[in-house]
Formats: C-alpha cells, sequence, structure tokens
C-alpha cells in the first residue's frame, strides 16, 4: 500500500507540474497572440470562429463572448461572402490562400484587409478547420494612391517642361530663321520697290508715244525717264528676285523637314547639310562671332528622322556657343564621320570646360549651370533620350586642348 501511496503521489506531482506547464504555455501563446497586432481567426472548415485575437475584437468593436461561435460570415461586405468561403475552404484542401476580405470596423467605416488562409491541423495532424491572418491595407491603398497621383502629377509636369524646352529649341530656330529671312526678302522688297519705279517711268513714256508726241519730244522724254537705263537693269532686277524667292523657298522647305514628332516615319537625311543648317541657324539666332568649322563629308546619309537629329546638333551648338561666349578668340569645331556600322559627330569648342563634379550630371533632367532664367537643364538629356532611342551613346569630356567635346554615335540604319 505504502509503494502504491507513493506512486500516487509522483503522479499527482508530475500532473500538477505539466498542468502548471501547461498553463504557463497557454498563457504564454494568448500573451503572443493578444500582442500581434495583424488580426488573427482561428475557425472551423464551415466559418465558424474557435478563436480570435484582440486585434480583430478591437477592429470589429465586439467582446469575443459575442465572436466565438458565429461565422466570420457574417462580418465581411454581401460582396465579399464568396471570396471569404473561399478562404475558409482552406482547411479542406489543405493549402494556403490569399485573398482580400472588407470588413465593417467598429465606427462604421469599412476596412480592407489583406487575408492569408493555412489549414488548421488538430493533434492527429487532420485538417481542422483554418487559421486566418491579415493586416489592414486601406491606409495603404490610400497611400500608394496618393503616390500614383503625385507621380502623374510629376509625368505632367516634365512633359510640360519638356514641351517648354521644344518651344524653346523653337524660338532659337525662328530667331534664326528670321535672321536667314530678313536678306532675301530686304532683296526682294528693294528690287520690287525699284521695279514698281521704273514702271511709272515706263507708263509716262508710253503713253506720251500713244498720244502721238513728236520724235524730238519722244526722245527729250527718253533721256529723262532714263528708259534705255531701265530697259538695261530689268532683267538683273528679276534674276536677283528670283534668286531672293529661291533662296525663301530653300528655307521654307527646310523648315517643313524639321519636326518634333516622335510617330514620324524615319527616312535618309543628308547629315552634312543638316549639320551646316543647324549650325547656320543656332550662330545667327544667337548672333555669335564664333569662328565655326564644319569638317563633314558631303553625301553622309542616316536613316533617321531629321527633326530629332536637328535638335540634338542644335542643342550641342547651342550649349558650346554660351560656353565661348566669353572668350576672346572662340572657335567651335563640328566634324561628322562614318566609322564603320555608325556615324559619329563630334562638337568641340575652346571654352572652359565641364568642371569635374559637373561630369556624371550634365545628362541628369533639370541639371544647369546657366542662371535662373537662362535654361531648364533639359536640352542634354533630351539630346541624350533622343539618342538612347535611335540605339546610339552620347558621352562628353574635356579635351586635351581645353574646352569641352561631346561625341554622339548613332548607327546608320538608325
Amino acid at each position: 500500500m505504502d509503494e502504491v501511496y507513493s506512486e500516487l503521489l509522483r503522479n499527482e506531482t508530475d500532473l500538477e507540474r505539466k498542468n502548471a506547464e501547461l498553463e504557463e504555455a497557454q498563457t504564454f501563446i494568448s500573451s503572443v497572440i493578444a500582442s500581434v497586432s495583424d488580426i488573427l481567426i482561428v475557425c472551423g472548415s464551415d466559418g465558424v470562429i474557435k478563436k480570435a485575437n484582440p486585434a480583430f475584437l478591437t477592429l470589429l468593436g465586439i467582446s469575443e463572448s459575442d465572436v466565438i461561435g458565429s461565422r466570420i460570415f457574417d462580418y465581411v461586405l454581401p460582396e465579399d461572402r464568396d471570396e471569404a468561403e473561399r478562404l475558409a475552404s482552406a482547411g479542406q484542401q489543405g493549402r494556403v490562400l490569399e485573398g482580400d476580405l472588407h470588413f465593417r470596423t467598429a465606427d462604421g467605416r469599412e476596412e480592407c484587409l489583406a487575408m492569408r488562409c493555412a489549414t488548421l491541423f488538430d493533434g492527429r495532424r487532420r485538417r481542422f478547420g483554418a487559421v486566418l491572418t491579415g493586416r489592414p491595407i486601406s491606409e495603404l491603398r490610400q497611400a500608394y494612391q496618393a503616390l500614383h497621383l503625385a507621380h502623374r502629377e510629376l509625368q505632367q509636369a516634365q512633359r510640360r517642361l519638356i514641351e517648354q524646352e521644344k518651344m524653346a529649341s523653337l524660338g532659337r530656330l525662328v530667331a534664326g530663321v528670321a535672321h536667314e529671312l530678313n536678306n532675301p526678302i530686304s532683296f526682294v522688297y528693294a528690287n520690287i520697290y525699284t521695279l514698281d519705279r521704273y514702271r511709272k517711268n515706263l507708263v509716262l513714256y508710253l503713253d506720251a508715244v500713244h498720244k502721238g508726241a513728236d520724235a524730238l519730244e519722244i526722245d527729250a522724254l527718253r533721256r529723262k525717264l532714263k528708259i534705255d537705263s531701265i530697259l538695261a537693269d530689268i532683267d538683273p532686277l528679276l534674276e536677283g528676285t528670283i534668286e531672293g524667292a529661291d533662296r525663301i523657298s530653300d528655307i521654307v522647305k527646310n523648315l517643313r523637314r524639321l519636326s518634333f514628332s516622335k510617330t514620324a516615319e524615319r527616312q535618309p537625311v543628308d547629315l552634312d547639310r543638316l549639320l551646316r543648317n543647324a549650325a547656320h541657324l543656332a550662330i545667327r539666332a544667337k548672333n555669335s562671332l564664333a569662328d565655326v568649322v564644319i569638317d563633314s563629308n558631303p553625301g553622309l546619309i542616316i536613316n533617321a528622322h531629321e527633326g530629332q537629329i536637328h535638335q540634338i546638333v542644335v542643342n550641342l551648338i547651342d550649349n558650346a556657343l554660351d560656353a565661348i561666349a566669353r572668350c576672346a578668340n572662340p572657335k567651335l569645331r563640328i566634324t561628322a564621320a562614318r566609322l564603320e556600322s555608325v556615324i559619329e559627330i563630334r562638337i568641340v569648342d575652346n571654352g572652359p570646360g565641364i568642371a569635374e563634379s559637373d561630369m556624371g550630371k550634365i545628362f541628369e533632367p533639370f541639371f544647369t549651370t546657366k542662371s535662373v532664367g537662362e535654361g531648364t537643364g533639359l536640352g542634354l538629356w533630351i539630346s541624350f533620350s533622343i539618342v538612347e532611342d535611335y540605339g546610339g551613346t552620347i558621352t562628353a569630356h574635356n579635351s586635351d586642348a581645353g574646352g569641352a567635346e561631346f561625341r554622339v554615335m548613332l548607327p546608320l540604319d538608325g
């Protein structure tokens, strides 16, 4: 009997110890579950809630006694009922399911939770139900929406700035064209004015002839109105006027070829003609006195969009002219040559060069060394973007002789 009694005491002691350990483990698990900020719900395959943590109770504003035994479907919005049933079926399917559920919160608003559901097993590893964990994502979605809106507004602002830069480039182009058109227009206007004066003298002379004036009177009038000189000068005046009109027509044709549209079809472009035209207009627009040398072979053809290549060249020449504006003897050298399957364009100036601290940033959007109001810092970035679209490269460095050198490499076939 004594041995049996001792055995009972030992078993009772072990049972009390294990019970204390079990209570301690349960308290620990309950404490961990209570401290989890995410939603935790344990339910059967039929959706009946068996356990819920304080985060879920706080979200709904109800007590644990009211939740236990109810169904999770009672707390989701009607339109999410099918999704809730799908997630609760994780207990039967034996796999992890994910989805979003909308709950009605204690303050009457809707809260979207990103739910993750896994199978719940009993002590014999049999599928018993599902464990649902969730995290509110309404604020996160709002933050994403705000970020998306800010990003879209930034893109719109960027597009506006790019368009402004293009308009600035167009303004510089128009200024150069205005200078270019001024000479032939002035020449044509002066010739037309002279021809109109000649016309008046010829009308007076022909009126006298038609009225039957005598030979002496007609001869005197002929000398007075300088009819012989007028007749000799008409052909050169007309030839000069036609030449001026042809020059204006050529300028207009060049302008029509220049379009900043990216959708236009690429065509063969005479690069030598483009370089000379772009340099001429850029120099006229800035009234530059720089000594510009263009070394390019006539007939150098590239398959490209003329307006885009023109913009690249004008942007680089504009920057070079700005860099040498204060030089005592400003010089600019522009070269173009074919190197196997690419065309190389080099623009070299004798200015102060590019600061080492700026070398890695010159192709970044909005970076500029100019004063406020003198540039947006988009010219080189736009040129860089166009060159990249063609599958080419654009680089910059300081030349050994001083000044900056920009090198553009473009594929021949565009």
